[in-house]
């Protein structure tokens, strides 16, 4: 899995470069949420759920279904006053960016992007990101600090580039 840090800074910056207006402390907040929830699923190994089983980590949480869903949903919670569609598309992009940065990644599994149509877990044919470490003892390590320079890299790089581009494109 790619780190909450490469997680977040991909929420942060869809949110900068395609959804300004709405950027606020809470937005930012409830988008790095979204980024990060699907690896609420390592829950399910205290549970004694494989890994490699469709309810386990990269799993179902892992799908594009479960992003338009849940971040559907938590637009619609969060949304009050801000625009729904605008908020809703980015908690559904933020929660999306998660199994594709995953997918990215060069330790793992695959990620189960088609459930609930196949359970088949998949990665991407390009994957130059680190696998994260699961506990925080070891990201406190060579491993981590490698982690980072390769989320620096390869997202945090493009996140930049990203916001950039679009801010030009915008003026322009």
């Amino acid at each position: 899995m790619a780190s909450l840090f490469g997680h977040i800074a991909v929420s942060t910056a869809i949110g900068y470069a395609f959804f300004p207006k709405q950027v606020r402390p809470l937005t930012l907040v409830v988008a790095g949420f979204c980024a990060f929830a699907p690896d609420l699923d390592v829950l399910a190994f205290r549970f004694g759920i494989p890994y490699e089983s469709e309810w386990g980590h990269r799993g179902w949480t892992h799908s594009l279904l479960f992003a338009l869903i849940v971040g559907g949903l938590i637009g619609l919670f969060v949304s009050g006053r801000l625009t729904w569609k605008g908020l809703t598309a980015w908690f559904v992009l933020s929660m999306a960016s998660h199994p594709i940065l995953d997918m990215m990644t060069n330790g793992g599994r695959g990620c189960a992007l088609w459930w609930p149509f196949s359970a088949q877990r998949i990665f991407l044919p390009w994957r130059p990101i680190q696998v994260s470490p699961m506990s925080v003892s070891d990201f406190f390590s060579p491993w981590g600090l490698e982690v980072l320079a390769s989320e620096v890299l390869w997202i945090g790089f493009p996140c930049v580039a990203l916001v950039w581009m679009t801010k030009l494109v915008k003026r322009g």
